[in-house]
């Protein structure tokens, strides 16, 4: 069974919609929260995801640094994974995640606490 992503809000809706095109399975944020998530803590929304077997996916990598978000990812053993680049375009991210979609796959099974910054390369790992 392929993995599940929980997506942040400010990947929006065409980062989603293109992930969904190319196979992958989303949830966006943005449909389990009210107001958009917008005053959503990001510890909330990781934890609300990874207890449904979800595994998140977000733009900013400053998350990494907050003791606060990074406890979900400890509690449940999980992984999350950003871009290193948060100017890119639409299609960009999208290719960007896509083009990692394997070695985010490994990183999941490892069922390791960690966070993955996810670059034109691939992927890096910046926690722990």
């Amino acid at each position: 069974m392929p993995p599940e992503f929980f997506l942040d809000r400010s990947l929006g809706r065409g980062v989603a919609e293109g992930l969904v095109e190319r196979g992958w399975v989303v949830h966006r944020i943005t449909a389990h929260f009210p107001d958009d998530a917008q005053h959503t803590p990001d510890e909330e929304w990781l934890t609300y995801g990874l207890r449904r077997g979800w595994t998140p996916l977000c733009k900013d990598g400053r998350i990494k640094g907050r003791s606060s978000e990074r406890q979900p990812l400890e509690e449940h053993t999980a992984a999350l994974f950003y871009l290193d680049n948060q100017q890119l375009r639409r299609d960009e991210m999208v290719d960007r995640f896509h083009g990692a979609r394997d070695a985010i796959h490994r990183a999941i099974d490892r069922r390791k606490p960690a966070t993955y910054a996810v670059t034109v390369f691939g992927i890096r790992r910046t926690w722990p």
